[in-house]
């Protein structure tokens, strides 16, 4: 195959993989009353093996890292990484995968908003209108789920978004840091670092008890760092190499409607009409954002 069609199929592969990461945490939940704390833990402790190894093999490509870079690795490895995923594993204790990756799937307009905020990019009309048809879904979607539960409901959504928020932000502010590092070192590095607060956050706030989990949970957990962490990273890096980031974009929205539709047959998650076409707003809007002309 030509190195365009290998683009797609990496990027298909790795979109996938990174979209059963919320099916999986519900899971987790569904087997056995694990905490967020103990779940994130276990994925960026059985990860860290991967990205060590691989930090360590690009410990030598120019430029070397200066300590500037270092620390802009250190703080955008912690917001990107830690913040972003230790919001998500919270959210999704009350909200829905596929209701969650609708939600997280935002973060294209929030950069598009941070960018004017802090870099003083006006939008144009077309982004302007892919706000308003994004957030008219993510509207659209709520009010299909508000019930009994609908403050623990809202609790968790507004999580999710803290989460799609802080991962914008890590988009934004690390736009220039990857440039000079280059993507495959610092998804490795800022990896690594993120590691730590995860690891502290579990010690401090656990007891060594909370390890002792049945091997469904286990399972999740080595799939959840491997298969749906690990993988999809690197692949989705080659992809962007391959085949751009406008032509990724497009093969991204398969994402949060193979989450929709696999949490409806899999989790028993409603999907009903008005979700449906929520999920088609946020997807066409955030594709109006991605999908900019050359």
């Amino acid at each position: 195959m030509s190195t365009r069609a290998w683009g797609i199929v990496f990027a298909f592969v790795g979109v996938l993989a990174f979209s059963f990461r919320p099916i999986l945490i519900k899971l987790s939940y569904a087997a056995h009353p694990v905490s967020p704390v103990t779940l994130l833990f276990l994925r960026m402790a059985l990860s860290l093996p991967f990205f060590l190894v691989i930090g360590w093999w690009l410990r030598n490509q120019e430029p070397r890292l200066t300590k500037r870079d270092w620390a802009a690795v250190a703080g955008l490895g912690f917001l990107g990484y830690y913040a972003a995923s230790f919001l998500d594993f919270i959210g999704l204790q009350w909200v829905g995968a596929g209701v969650g990756r609708l939600i997280l799937y935002l973060f294209p307009t929030l950069v598009l908003l941070l960018s004017f905020l802090f870099l003083h990019k006006k939008p144009t009309w077309r982004e302007i209108a892919a706000l308003v048809l994004s957030y008219a879904g993510i509207a659209l979607v709520l009010s299909n789920q508000l019930g009994i539960e609908s403050r623990l409901f809202a609790l968790g959504a507004a999580l999710v978004f803290a989460s799609a928020l802080c991962y914008a932000a890590y988009l934004v502010a690390g736009s220039q840091v990857v440039k000079r590092v280059g993507s495959m070192r610092f998804t490795a590095y800022s990896t690594v670092v993120a590691t730590v607060p995860a690891v502290l956050q579990f010690a401090v706030m656990e007891s060594p008890g909370a390890l002792e989990l049945p091997p469904a949970v286990w399972g999740y957990a080595i799939v959840l760092a491997t298969v749906v962490t690990v993988l999809p990273l690197f692949l989705q890096a080659e992809a962007l190499h391959r085949i751009g980031a406008n032509h990724f974009a497009l093969i991204g929205a398969v994402g949060p409607v193979s989450v929709a539709v696999t949490s409806a047959l899999g989790l028993d998650e409603p999907f009903t009409w008005i979700q449906a076409l929520g999920g088609a707003l946020v997807i066409f809007g955030v594709l109006l954002v991605s999908l900019k002309r050359s």
